[in-house]
């Protein structure tokens, strides 16, 4: 079967949290995670941001690396990357089936993401890479990632209320969650001014606090925001066992690219971001406020519906900005008719038509909205 179709089928495209499924499919691969060094990263806002600096400073200082991130823009072969390289065509069908057609022999019923951590684990150890940074999907302490039992350092970044149905309803209790991939005498590298610190603090005493970073000059990433996902970047390379020249992490924080992160198009007047809770919102108004204080701003707004779409809405919207709502082909994209009352007159159906070449156009919410938008661009 393709691969695509095995992992959209009905069977497979759901969210079950839990370890079983994916332990019992390792172990029949040999337990595959066991030989690789892991860089574990969780956390609710700059997960990706954190993994694209690590993953070019570790390529630029000649490691082979491995990088599996989620989700996907346009395909899901970027999920899986060896120095920035994604996994062909070829390889992932073959490994999909294969391990598909073992778990179903064996009677393991995987869900989507249990199925391509699987192949991550599998797919890094067959090429034998010298490092894999690995970002959790949803949570952590149940996340199909969490079975590594001895990673080389873990980070855990901004953290924020997401996902309230499935990991809890306060900060503490999502901290919690994201805690997970704390593991005995492994160090945890954290911001001083992350959310979840007080409850980091009494699971682990092996913690390093960090300060944000002074941005070098020449780093690719946009915004102030990104102090913090350096800093924790930074730090972790001590507890590493590699040597790193220091010209070469200056290269690599020139060379990061992380789609759709406050990217910017300054010859379409475009601005992209990938904001999809109420604190990457305020990400993305600070950096509006910061650099165009005096624009009319023009939103182009998507995302899930179980997503905080109001608030969100409530943070980036000011009295002068536009408000577009586009309705992309997710079963769970927001619908124009779902805006709850106040927003009437002041958000109208997404129209290109009407977009003003003299405006800021600010794509952002869903990066299933904005990888259906903007294609492999």
């Amino acid at each position: 079967m393709n691969a695509v179709d095995i992992l959209t089928s009905s069977d497979k495209f759901h969210i079950e949290l839990g370890l079983n499924r994916i332990k019992a499919i390792l172990a029949l691969l040999d337990n595959p995670q066991n030989n690789l060094n892991v860089i574990h990263i969780a956390g609710t806002n700059g997960k990706g941001s954190t993994c694209a600096i690590l993953n070019q400073i570790l390529i630029e200082n000649e490691f082979k690396t491995g990088l599996f991130t989620s989700p996907h823009l346009f395909r899901y072969n970027e999920r899986f990357k060896i120095n920035n390289v994604e996994i062909s065509d070829n390889d992932f069908n073959e490994i999909i089936n294969f391990i598909n057609n073992l778990a179903l022999k064996n009677d393991i019923h995987l869900t989507e993401f249990e199925l391509l951590t699987a192949v991550a684990f599998y797919y890094f150890n067959k090429n034998s890479v010298d490092i894999l940074v690995l970002e959790t999907g949803l949570g952590g302490r149940l996340d199909a990632t969490n079975v590594v039992d001895k990673p080389l350092v873990t980070i855990i970044t901004d953290v924020d209320l997401e996902h309230t149905d499935r990991l809890g309803d306060t900060i503490e209790k999502i901290a919690f969650e994201k805690a997970g991939i704390i593991k005995k005498d492994v160090p945890l590298v954290v911001g001083v001014n992350n959310k979840g610190l007080d409850v980091f603090r009494n699971i682990t005493k092996d913690i390093k606090i960090v300060e944000d970073a002074v941005l070098p000059s020449g780093f690719s990433l946009n915004g102030e925001h990104q102090k913090r996902n350096l800093a924790l970047a930074l730090n972790s390379l001590e507890f590493l066992p590699f040597d790193f020249n220091e010209s070469l992490i200056l290269k690599a924080l020139s060379n990061v690219k992380w789609r759709f992160r406050l990217e910017l198009d300054t010859k379409n007047n475009i601005l992209i971001d990938g904001c999809h809770n109420p604190s990457g919102a305020r990400t993305l108004r600070k950096f509006l406020d910061d650099n165009y204080k005096n624009s009319h701003i023009q939103f182009i707004f998507g995302c899930l519906k179980n997503k905080n779409y109001s608030e969100m809405l409530d943070i980036l919207v000011k009295n002068d900005d536009e408000l577009f709502i586009n309705e992309f082909s997710h079963n769970l994209s927001l619908k124009f008719d779902d805006l709850p009352e106040k927003f009437n007159g002041k958000a109208t159906r997404f129209d290109k038509n009407k977009l003003d070449n003299n405006s800021l156009k600010v794509y952002c919410g869903s990066l299933y909205m904005l990888g259906e938008l903007f294609g492999n661009n």
